[in-house]
Formats: C-alpha cells, structure tokens, sequence
C-alpha cells in the first residue's frame, strides 16, 4: 500500500509516523508539551537551551502542519503566540514516555 502525504510517498503506516516525529527535537518539543501542557517560545528555547531559534521554529511549523500541534496566536502588542498538542498529539505520551525511558536503560549499558 503506498501512503502519499505533504508530496511525499510511504510503503507502511511506520515509515509515515517515523517521518513525522523523526528527528533530532520533535520527541523533546512533544515531551516539553505533554509536561507543560501550553508553552511559548521562549518557554521552548529554555527547555531546549541546545536548539537555535530557528530551527525550534522550523520544528513547531513541520509539527503544526502535521497536526500534532497547535499554534495558538493572541491579538496584542507585542504579539503573544503559544503551542500545545492536539489530541493526536497528545495520544503519542505512551511512546514519547517509553522512548523516554528507553533512554534511561541504554544509558546504563554504555556507561558500564
């Protein structure tokens, strides 16, 4: 079965989810969210003291266009914009969570 999405083609529902949450910073933005709920910008950049602004940027619009966030901008000056997940998105705490720990198990075997 061949998934076509955002003028990419996908032999398996795998390699679609890998492309969406693939990645250097998606699982840690995603993990920021899911513990915070609502986070701005600068909130993000805080959390994520290694990531230059814009490529955090670049991240938040792959994810927003994917639907896994939403961007929520605010009518006043200076201009307030948040992001949180959306429910689909929010569905992804059980493998963000295992990745999580995960990495917890593997970093005891390397540091043996």
């Amino acid at each position: 079965m061949l998934i076509e999405y955002n003028n990419k083609e996908f032999y398996t529902s795998k390699d679609l989810a890998l492309s969406v949450i693939g990645g250097r910073w998606k699982i840690a933005i995603i993990y920021h969210l899911l513990q915070s709920n609502r986070l701005r910008l600068s909130e993000l950049q805080n959390k994520l003291p290694d990531i230059n602004q814009r490529m955090l940027i670049r991240q938040l619009r792959e994810l927003e266009q994917d639907k896994i966030i939403e961007r929520t901008v605010y009518p006043v000056v200076p201009p307030k914009v948040d992001y949180t997940l959306t429910d689909i998105g929010l569905s992804l705490d059980k493998v963000v969570y295992a990745i999580c720990d995960w990495g917890d198990d593997y970093l005891k075997v390397i540091e043996k």
